[in-house]
């Protein structure tokens, strides 16, 4: 079901300066029993987002009474938050744009990703490169433009999901997820301030390990360095962590950073 400013909906206006330019932002949240997990994460994330983007921030509170009207209450669901600038403005002017559209969709729980977080999943490596994009680069804008070109791709080559480097030959993310791996006992992740998004899961992952004393080095890594690992995972907050056993051929185990993480993670 979706819901528009806190009113049932199928529909949106084309003057919508997300369907005209991709103006605005979203983020997409697990919740268990209707309850969202990890709320706080997800509003700094589009606090951050909107302020980055000049978008003026909506009533939260009211936001969240939507989101609990709208969540499913499964044990396991999904609730996308998806929030414009507005209607209207001639151009790419944002002079004469109404107060922000709030959209909230909800889903069902993924079912196949009971299977990935317990057996993992391989990747392939896209040929499809992201931009160099510092102004944007960590936010969940609307303007998702790259990554449906990367799913085109891991769909043509019937790939489940798959690396993505950017113009600069570093691994940044894959088509979903945030990729972490570990060499030696350190957890490394990319250095995401060119290209990709910060996700929540990734965010909670790096404070976790913080909190348990686990050295982790976030930089510019090429794809070589991720082939060199002893064991890879991917997060997002909807599927959490799931193992990666192997890229573009190179097998990996599942290992025991992998498996005390997703414990971790699990409430």
């Amino acid at each position: 079901m979706y819901w528009l400013n806190g009113q049932p909906t199928d529909s949106i206006s084309v003057l919508d300066r997300s369907f005209q330019y991709g103006d605005g932002c979203f983020t997409t949240m697990l919740t268990r029993h209707g309850v969202v997990e990890g709320w706080s994460y997800h509003l700094q994330r589009m606090q951050a987002c909107l302020t980055a983007l000049a978008i003026a921030q909506p009533d939260w509170q009211l936001v969240e009474k939507w989101l609990a009207r709208a969540a499913s209450h499964d044990a396991l669901a999904g609730l996308k938050l998806h929030i414009s600038r507005g209607e209207g403005g001639r151009g790419y002017s944002a002079t004469q744009v109404s107060a922000p559209n709030v959209t909230i969709s909800d889903f069902a729980f993924p079912s196949h990703y009971y299977q990935w977080q317990q057996e993992g999943i391989e990747l392939g490596v896209c040929q499809t490169r992201l931009g160099l994009n510092p102004l944007l680069a960590g936010h969940k804008h609307n303007n998702r433009l790259e990554q449906v070109l990367v799913k085109a791709e891991l769909d043509q080559r019937q790939l489940t999901d798959g690396v993505v480097l950017n113009l600069s030959e570093q691994v940044i993310e894959t088509s979903m997820a945030n990729l972490f791996w570990c060499k030696d006992n350190v957890l490394y992740t990319p250095d995401l301030s060119m290209s990709g998004v910060a996700g929540v899961a990734r965010r909670r992952v790096l404070e976790l390990a913080e909190r348990n004393q686990i050295h982790v080095l976030m930089g510019e890594f090429g794809l070589q360095e991720l082939l060199r690992a002893d064991e890879v995972f991917i997060t997002n907050s909807i599927l959490g962590v799931a193992p990666i056993t192997g890229i573009a051929g190179q097998s990996f185990p599942i290992g025991k950073l992998t498996r005390s993480i997703q414990e971790m993670l699990s409430p």
